[in-house]
C-alpha cells in the first residue's frame, strides 16, 4: 500500500533564501510524525507546500496518491489543515464559522449538522459556540481551528502547533484526541514542545536550515543523548542537531 504522504526532493527558494532544500520523506497511515526544527528551519514552509497553499520551487508531493501540483482539489479533500496562528473570521461565532466550513466542504442538511456536532464534541467547544471568535481566548480559538480541520474526517491531518495557547488540561485532551485519530490517519504535527513528541508521536523528523538532520523514533532520538544527561534529554539532542555548523543526517531518512 502506498504511503499517505510522499515527498521527494522538495525545495523552496525565496529569492536568494533556500528555505527548504531537497527534503524527502513519506508518512504511512497510523503514523504520528513530529516535524521539528528551530524557528526559520523550514517547517511551516514545508507544511504549506504539502497542503497546496504554497507552490514548491522543485520536487514532488503526493497526498493519498494525488499530486499536489496537478490535482490540488483532490489533495485538499483528503487533508485537514490546522495552520499557524489559527486564522478564522473574527466576527463570526464559532458555530457560524464551523457551519460555513461544512458548507464549503460540500455538506448540507442533516449530514452538515452531524459533522459540526461531532467536531464540536471532540474538541469540547459546546460552551462557546455562540460567541464571536474574536472574543474567545487563544486556547478556544485554537480549538475552533482544530474543529474545522477534522470536520470532514480526512485521511491526512497537517497540524501546525496544535496545542499552542492551550492550558495543561486542554493539551491533555487534544493529545488524547490525536492519539485516538492516529489509528486511521496519517498525522503530521509541527511543535516546539518536545514533551509533545514523547506524548503522541511515533516518529520524529528534525529539520535544520531546510534539510532533514534526523528521522527516527522518539526512542532513537532519546538514545542519542549522552549517558550522563539524565533530564532534558530530548532538549539536549535537539540543540545538538540544530546548532551544528554543517547539518548531518541522522537516523534512517526516507
Amino acid at each position: 500500500m502506498a504511503p499517505m504522504i510522499e515527498i521527494r526532493g522538495l525545495t523552496k527558494r525565496f529569492g536568494m533564501l533556500q528555505a527548504v532544500d531537497g527534503v524527502s520523506f513519506s508518512v504511512e497511515r497510523g503514523e504520528v510524525l513530529g516535524f521539528l526544527g528551530p524557528n526559520g528551519a523550514g517547517k511551516s514552509t514545508t507544511m504549506k507546500m504539502v497542503t497546496g497553499f504554497l507552490p514548491p520551487t522543485a520536487g514532488e508531493i503526493k497526498v493519498c496518491g494525488h499530486d499536489v501540483a496537478t490535482a490540488p482539489l483532490a489533495v485538499k479533500e483528503n487533508i485537514g489543515y490546522l495552520p499557524e496562528g489559527a486564522p478564522a473570521y473574527p466576527e463570526m461565532t464559532a458555530a457560524g464559522f464551523l457551519n460555513f466550513i461544512a458548507e464549503i466542504r460540500g455538506f448540507s442538511g442533516g449530514e452538515k449538522r452531524q459533522r459540526v456536532q461531532a467536531a464540536v464534541a471532540k474538541v469540547h467547544l459546546q460552551g462557546v459556540l455562540h460567541q464571536a471568535i474574536d472574543t474567545l481566548s487563544k486556547g478556544f480559538k485554537r480549538r475552533v481551528a482544530l474543529a474545522q480541520a477534522i470536520l470532514h474526517d480526512p485521511d491526512v491531518l497537517i497540524l501546525d502547533e496544535p496545542t499552542d495557547g492551550l492550558d495543561p488540561n486542554q493539551k491533555h485532551e487534544v493529545r488524547a484526541l490525536i492519539r485516538a485519530m492516529a489509528k486511521e490517519k496519517a498525522i503530521v504535527l509541527s511543535t516546539h514542545i518536545l514533551e509533545e513528541v514523547e506524548a503522541v508521536c511515533t516518529r520524529v523528523i528534525i529539520i535544520n536550515r531546510g534539510k532533514i538532520v534526523f528521522d527516527g523514533t522518539p526512542d532513537e532520538l532519546d538514545s542519542r543523548a549522552p549517558g550522563e544527561v539524565s533530564s532534558g534529554r530530548l532538549d539536549h539532542v535537539f540543540r545538538t542537531l540544530t546548532t551544528a555548523e554543517t547539518p548531518e543526517v541522522a537516523g534512517g531518512v526516507a
